[in-house]
């Protein structure tokens, strides 16, 4: 829903330098008290298209009131005094002079449906960029009891703003927008996420079998390197079928260069060595974290395409469009993980590994999958 600014926000004269849109709405007020009989030709905006509440207030007096005969009109100023009253309604502080500047604003009245069209653009750029700030927003709402089926609700609600625009402005193939740089996320504490990365790869490292269950897991919904990079082992040991335990995914991340970066091979061993809890649930909570950083990004991206006014309505909608795609494949993933899965089959112990047993939770506990 957009955003109609309440009579006190803000007044005709602001101390703000004024954006192209504000004359451009004077612009049209004038053209529509001159002659009222082109409201007809003005399509596509309502009250609440306008970025002041006293331009609103105007419009909205404009479009209700009985339009007064032209050769009436032309002789007295009897409609504009009602217009005026009207609109002192919702705006207290408009006077007969401001409708006066805007007449004298206005050009060519003829212009009306040009400079509606404008204000139509305008007003679709804020939209866009109020949904997806509604979207960063609700990304960070840490009292949500469900914040993936929140946050998805919150894009299909900007997608559907997108939509809304490319029908109005119909998007022109190959027109970009300027890619203005995204605000930078705000940081998260990351302790938790590593943590529970360790676990996932450490439970796959016990029980390779599980593998096969979350291939909608990808490296990159990892946070950290070195653990896109052990998953990326773990999978490809798996693929080729080979022996999986703590020594051959060190191995395998060896002659892939991971440890170049001063890991420590016994960290590593140890962290691989200490399993809990199902590969299935940990890997949602680290698919559920990637959806989430997807969508910031994604929310932010469009931020910043719709905070650039040199955007056009069609390189809104061409952009939006692709960010929105990052997280359609994203929530197509989600989908998959979160399905209702038959009975799962019982899983052989992990294979007896040489040297002093390690502290675990037992496998028999995955078949509990833990709360999300």
């Amino acid at each position: 829903m957009s955003h109609t600014p309440e009579p006190d926000e803000d007044d005709l004269y602001t101390s703000a330098r004024p954006q192209p849109v504000f004359h451009v709405e004077q612009a049209l007020l004038g053209a529509l008290l001159l002659d009222p009989h082109r409201l007809g030709d003005v399509t596509g905006i309502a009250a609440d298209s306008f970025s002041t509440a006293a331009h609103a207030a105007v419009f909205a007096a404009i479009s209700t009131l009985q339009p007064p005969d032209p050769a009436e009109h032309a002789t007295n100023t009897t409609w504009l005094a009602r217009v005026l009253a009207r609109t002192r309604e919702q705006a207290r502080g408009l006077t007969a002079s401001d409708l006066h500047a805007f007449v004298q604003v206005c050009p060519w009245p003829r212009h009306a449906a040009a400079y509606a069209r404008m204000v139509e653009a305008e007003h679709a750029r804020r939209r866009l960029q109020a949904a997806a700030e509604r979207l960063v927003q609700t990304i960070h709402n840490a009292s949500l009891p469900h914040p993936v089926q929140t946050v998805l609700a919150e894009a299909g609600a900007l997608a559907a703003v997108v939509d809304d625009i490319a029908a109005r402005f119909p998007p022109r193939s190959g027109v970009l927008p300027r890619a203005g740089a995204p605000s930078p996320p705000v940081p998260a504490e990351c302790t938790e996420a590593v943590e529970e990365e360790q676990l996932l790869l450490a439970t796959a490292t016990a029980y390779p079998a599980d593998i096969e269950s979350v291939r909608w897991l990808l490296p990159d919904d990892f946070t950290l390197p070195l653990h896109v990079g052990l998953w990326q082992c773990l999978t490809a040991l798996a693929r080729r079928r080979e022996p999986i335990d703590p020594v051959t995914v060190l191995w395998e991340a060896q002659q892939r260069g991971l440890l170049d970066d001063a890991s420590n091979p016994g960290e590593v061993l140890r962290m691989l060595a200490e399993p809990a809890g199902s590969v299935e649930h940990w890997g949602e909570r680290a698919l559920q974290r990637s959806l989430l950083a997807v969508a910031e990004h994604t929310g932010r991206r469009i931020e910043a395409y719709a905070g650039d006014p040199a955007n056009t309505p069609f390189q809104l909608v061409v952009g939006a469009r692709r960010s929105l795609a990052d997280i359609s494949a994203v929530r197509t993933r989600w989908q998959h993980a979160t399905a209702a899965t038959p009975p799962q089959r019982q899983q052989p112990a992990p294979t007896t590994r040489a040297g002093p047993p390690t502290t675990t939770v037992a496998h028999a506990a995955r078949s509990t999958r833990a709360t999300r």
